[in-house]
């Protein structure tokens, strides 16, 4: 916005300037030409007057118009042109308005009408300078003055070809901005999902185990309190990390990664039971934060639909693919929890690993329990280093 505004000043200035600079030139010039045009007898040359003053004058005042009316100022300044050729004053830099206005015409998009008045313009000098003028022209000077047309005409479509291409590519450079923009809006959006899904539903099964144990066993409710408050604090710092991705230079905390998998099985107050295989190495960004989410939700799940229930956390590191398979054996030792809807768990894990290229299952177990499968490709990198 800044430098669209800064280029509308400048533009503004030039507008102001450029008349008046125009205006001096071809005044000035002509008088200078006239002295030396005069003496020449054969060239049939008048004065000036105020005809000849009004003329010149009349291309270097419509200029200050010609974006606005870019047509309108390049017919005037070729009416003006045309009369003054055919009074018979001097030759000199009356041209210059002519070819300001016809660049303008071409580089606003009327190039039809840039180019017919460009081909009139010529005609109009042939004749001109074959029939009206005390002595005749030849093809040389024609020719001549059709090479300047075609060169005035030819920068100006160069000209105009070329800012296209620049607005084309800054119109394809906000879109490609505007849609980062999305994409990171939805991925802090799915990231909040996740991050509020899997806490508050840990909160509300950890409540319901304090409120039962509350009375009968007050020693056992103290640990699901302090598994609820150690929850709400990490919902807390979670949602400011990816709160603060909104505002730019703010500190951000950590990326929740599988790094972080042995806190994330003993936060979720579940039987956890976490086995890795292969080689353990630093995992992409992307896939990093989708394998954790895929736990993280895959936990949330179990504790929703059957709260107690012994987990088995399985993840693999392979040549090519990282898998992870999250398996509860359906037994909970409490009621699912009802009132919290369906959510949006599993159809958002299949479009975090789709995102990456991978693949996950998610489907009963035929001797109770639910299963989670997840494969994620792996870029064969050697800068992905064990760790």
């Amino acid at each position: 916005m800044r430098d669209v505004r800064s280029r509308s000043q400048w533009l503004h200035r030039v507008d102001l300037v450029l008349p008046v600079v125009v205006g001096v030139i071809q005044v000035a010039g002509t008088i200078g030409a006239q002295h030396v045009q005069l003496s020449i007898a054969d060239l049939g040359r008048a004065p000036l007057d105020w005809r000849g003053y009004a003329l010149l004058l009349a291309g270097p005042l419509v200029i200050a118009a010609r974006r606005r009316l870019p047509v309108a100022a390049m017919v005037v300044t070729l009416v003006a042109t045309c009369v003054y050729l055919l009074f018979d004053f001097s030759y000199g830099p009356v041209f210059l308005s002519l070819v300001i206005t016809l660049f303008t015409a071409v580089t606003s998009g009327r190039r039809r009408a840039a180019w017919l008045g460009a081909a009139a313009f010529f005609l109009f000098i042939v004749v001109y300078a074959g029939w009206l003028i005390p002595n005749p022209r030849g093809w040389f000077h024609d020719t001549a003055f059709a090479a300047f047309l075609l060169l005035t005409m030819t920068v100006s479509e160069f000209v105009r070809i070329r800012r296209e291409r620049l607005a084309e590519r800054e119109r394809v450079a906000r879109e490609e901005s505007r849609r980062q923009a999305s994409e990171e809006r939805l991925t802090m959006a799915q990231e909040l999902h996740d991050v509020l899904a899997h806490n508050i539903s840990l909160i509300h099964v950890q409540a319901a185990t304090a409120l039962h144990l509350l009375d009968e066993h007050p020693e056992q409710a103290r640990t699901a309190l302090t598994t609820i408050k150690q929850a709400s604090k990490d919902v807390l710092t979670e949602m400011r990390g990816v709160l603060s991705l909104l505002r730019e230079g703010a500190p951000r905390s950590p990326t929740a990664g599988m790094d972080h998998l042995g806190e994330l099985a003993k936060r979720s107050g579940l039987p956890v039971t976490v086995e890795i295989t292969g080689s353990v190495r630093r995992l992409p960004a992307g896939t990093d934060r989708a394998g954790y989410r895929i736990v993280q939700e895959s936990l949330t799940n179990v504790s929703r639909h059957a709260p107690g229930a012994s987990v088995t956390v399985r993840v693999s590191y392979g040549p090519g693919e990282f898998g992870i398979v999250v398996e509860d054996d359906g037994a909970g030792a409490a009621p699912a929890i009802s009132g919290l809807g369906s959510g949006n768990g599993i159809p958002g894990m299949r479009e975090r690993a789709a995102a990456l290229g991978g693949s996950l299952n998610a489907a009963p177990l035929p001797g109770g329990g639910f299963r989670v499968e997840a494969v994620l490709p792996l870029p064969d990198d050697p800068a992905m280093e064990s760790m």
